[in-house]
């Protein structure tokens, strides 16, 4: 199972490619639009969310309601392209009037400069069009159509905020998943602490107010995920290492943790580690989840707990020193629209990207043509390990 994106931030469309989901697999637009808008929401987002409503249109793939098992291709068509077409058109314009729109200052904390020097584009719109976080809508869409199959296997997946500008949100961690999603979304900044939401949405204005951008932690839960998915027998097959790659993908996000994490480097192993119990209703279970989920690459069957950090986003509005690569000189660098805070939008990102790697896990393990023989397999599998 795998996916390929393709578009530019202002360009036509988005377009999602995804291979490898079964047939027979029950599968509607509205599912992914759910999902999408979820992406467009939160607060400190800028004023592009206002002009753009992203919906899918599926044009391959799925037939009255059903996946075919051949690739589905999702497409977000940019409502707005129309005020872009001079600029990110594909057809020939006079030269005098490209040299007009030639981005040569590039931004600090982008992809600009290193993917200018990488490509050999002069023009670092060239760069910046497909570098931009837009692109993760398409990632939303596949990780969408992950999430149905995931759900139909009894696994699901929710994504929330747990910390921004250094405020923490306090969790109960007896809370179930079903909880967890409640809570964060009935809350603007998706998160459960409601004095800490407060505290985190006047940070957000703060920054907006002085022209500065702030980061966060995310954190994505998963139930229902069955013991021994991924292996210990090479290193490309550790499924946390898997899981860690998609996130540290997402644009602006620069760490991974699982369970309790960095925090396990200032613990004893006494208290690290995680008891393993049996019980005859529920089987093998661990006293604690300090792991997060894993044991050597694997699942253990606890509930899944990654959390990523997403730096600070780095178009600011009092811009940071730059130069331009034509003429040498220092300047500040150019702003394109965006948003003080995107963490709470960020937090459904992570969430459809971790989302697809459980489920291409789940089609590698077990045979994955046709789903009714899938859910078969997985319903069987899960029965063997608890007997194990």
């Amino acid at each position: 199972m795998r996916y390929l994106t393709a578009g530019e931030s202002h360009g036509k469309q988005l377009t999602t490619i995804i291979e490898g989901i079964p047939s027979h697999l029950p599968l509607l637009r509205e599912q992914i639009n759910e999902s999408l808008l979820r992406r467009q929401g939160g607060y400190g987002r800028g004023k592009r969310m206002q002009i753009e409503k992203d919906l899918v249109e599926i044009t391959s793939g799925v037939r009255h309601g059903y996946t075919l098992g051949s690739p589905i291709t999702l497409v977000v068509h940019n409502d707005d392209f129309k005020h872009w077409t001079d600029i990110m058109g594909e057809d020939p314009i006079p030269e005098e009037t490209k040299l007009r729109r030639v981005v040569t200052k590039p931004r600090p904390g982008h992809a600009d400069l290193n993917g200018g020097m990488k490509y050999g584009h002069r023009d670092m719109r060239n760069v910046l069009e497909r570098s931009s976080a837009r692109e993760t809508a398409a990632r939303v869409g596949a990780g969408a159509v992950a999430k149905v199959l995931l759900k139909e296997l009894g696994i699901e997946v929710a994504g929330y905020v747990r910390e921004i500008a250094g405020i923490v949100s306090d969790v109960d961690e007896n809370l179930n998943l079903a909880e967890r999603r409640e809570i964060s979304e009935a809350s603007p900044v998706r998160t459960f602490d409601e004095k800490a939401a407060e505290k985190m949405m006047k940070a957000i204005d703060e920054a907006k107010a002085d022209g500065d951008s702030i980061g966060g932690v995310c954190e994505v839960y998963v139930e229902g995920m069955p013991a021994g998915l991924g292996s210990y027998v090479q290193y490309d097959r550790k499924l946390d290492a898997k899981i860690a790659g998609s996130v540290m993908s997402i644009n602006a996000f620069k760490g991974v943790e699982f369970g309790i994490g960095f925090e396990s480097a200032r613990k004893p192993g006494s208290e690290v580690h995680d008891e393993i119990l049996w019980s005859e209703e529920e089987g093998y279970t661990r006293r604690t989840n300090r792991l997060g989920g894993f044991e050597g690459g694997m699942t253990t069957g606890m509930p899944i707990v990654v959390k990523g950090v997403m730096k600070p986003i780095p178009t600011l509005y009092k811009p940071l020193q730059s130069v331009d690569i034509e003429t040498k000189e220092p300047f500040q660098a150019s702003i394109e629209r965006s948003d003080s805070c995107a963490v709470p939008a960020a937090s459904v990102v992570m969430e459809h990207v971790v989302a697809f790697e459980l489920a291409k896990a789940i089609t590698e393990e077990f045979p994955s043509d046709y789903f009714p023989r899938l859910k078969k397999a997985v319903d069987d599998y899960r029965k063997e390990v608890k007997e194990f």
